[in-house]
């Protein structure tokens, strides 16, 4: 169960951090300084990678097991 509320709270901040490249690029009036756009997308990067990687291990550990739809 810590894994599955783990996983959501990834996403969650996976969508925050999307949401607040959205808004920076939005909102900036100087359209060639975009530091704060790219560091948004940055951590939402690395954090879809963490997620990842967690789902690999998590699966491998048996602590999340797959589900035929």
């Amino acid at each position: 169960m810590l894994v599955k509320v783990i996983i959501v709270l990834f996403l969650i901040i996976i969508m925050y951090s999307l949401g607040s490249a959205l808004y920076y690029m939005v909102h900036e009036k100087n359209t060639s300084d975009s530091t704060k756009v790219v560091k948004a997308l940055t951590w939402r990067i690395v954090l879809s990678i963490l997620l990842f990687c967690l789902l690999f291990v998590a699966y491998y550990m048996g602590w999340i097991k797959p589900h035929g739809v």
